[in-house]
């Protein structure tokens, strides 16, 4: 039995490829305002935006050979920490479907995978929805 969605004041539905434009910075800015101002926020990726949360990631993106000192956190250790930060009021799941064909089945422990049927339940859990992306 799949597990009870939270209900929640808004629903950011992140469809698009993530590094092909500002999808990601945007939606994660979003969120993070959205939680500054108490909201309660859920998050569900579909399509590429799946592998934001892969665990194949690691916590730091590759090193920039113009400048070797330098660390950049992964996309997934940017949402792990969000998560921890926020942990009643951010939730962020994965579309089962689209993270398997994409190779990203792997995932970190901090993310719910779903079943896309159960789409439509976490439209209902939330008081708004948008979405950021396009398949």
């Amino acid at each position: 039995m799949a597990r009870p969605i939270p209900a929640t004041d808004v629903l950011l539905n992140l469809f698009g490829a993530p590094h092909q434009s500002d999808l990601v910075t945007s939606a994660l800015r979003l969120a993070t305002a959205l939680l500054d101002r108490g909201a309660r926020v859920q998050i569900w990726t579909c399509g590429d935006a799946t592998r934001l949360t892969s665990a194949a990631l690691g916590d730091t993106k590759p090193r920039d050979l113009t400048d070797l000192e330098r660390r950049h956190p992964s996309t997934a250790l940017i949402v792990r920490d969000l998560l921890a930060d926020h942990p009643d009021r951010l939730y962020w799941y994965v579309c089962r479907f689209c993270a398997d064909d994409r190779g990203a089945a792997d995932q970190i422990p901090q993310v719910s995978k779903r079943s896309p049927f159960l789409f439509a339940e976490h439209v209902k859990a939330a008081d708004k929805s948008l979405v950021m992306g396009v398949c």
